[in-house]
């Protein structure tokens, strides 16, 4: 979860003739599968896609990420950049500490993600649905693990098997100190 502080505002209040600050607010968002669900729904498109979002797209998917209640549309103008900022980097943080060496990202184009295909591989890995509410890229961490967990292991061609013994092989023939 991300907590950011909006700055108050400064209001003129007509009826003393002064001026108002209206305190700091403090907003929470989740970036998490719940939040893309009801963007996915309010846009009927798939927000994990390579094409740009509008400006109104933008501030919509901040708004489904919003945990705080009674939180006003009108508040955004408050935002400062700093928020924005803080807002990109906590949807593109890792947000784990599994590492997944050389593997290749992507075999291809692929599919489109939508919400819907992450819930299928929620319920095809057996991962509780308490999950939806992970910061997105962790629950996508979890799904990479469980396929990569539940898939056979790839066999080896004649040339990586070859390999493999004679390096076996010179291994072997180092520790027993022998030629062959």
């Amino acid at each position: 979860m991300l907590r950011i502080i909006v700055p108050g505002e400064e209001v003129y209040d007509e009826n003393t003739e002064t001026f108002l600050t209206i305190g700091d607010t403090v907003v929470e968002l989740e970036h998490s599968l719940l939040s893309l669900s009801k963007w996915e729904s309010k846009f009927e498109k798939p927000f994990l896609s390579t094409k740009d979002k509008t400006t109104d797209e933008t501030l919509s998917y901040i708004e489904c990420m919003i945990l705080t209640p009674n939180f006003s549309k009108e508040s955004f103008n408050l935002f400062s950049k700093e928020n924005f900022e803080a807002i990109n980097d906590y949807i593109n943080a890792k947000e784990s500490a599994t590492t997944f060496g050389m593997m290749p990202e992507t075999k291809g184009k692929g599919e489109t993600i939508t919400s819907e295909l992450i819930y299928y591989w929620m319920v095809a890995f057996n991962i509780p649905f308490v999950c939806e509410s992970w910061h997105l890229n962790r629950l996508f961490s979890l799904i990479r693990i469980c396929n990569i967990k539940q898939s056979k292991p790839k066999k080896m061609s004649r040339n990586e098997l070859a390999q493999r013994n004679a390096q076996l092989n010179a291994q072997r023939k180092a520790a027993l100190e022998t030629s062959g």
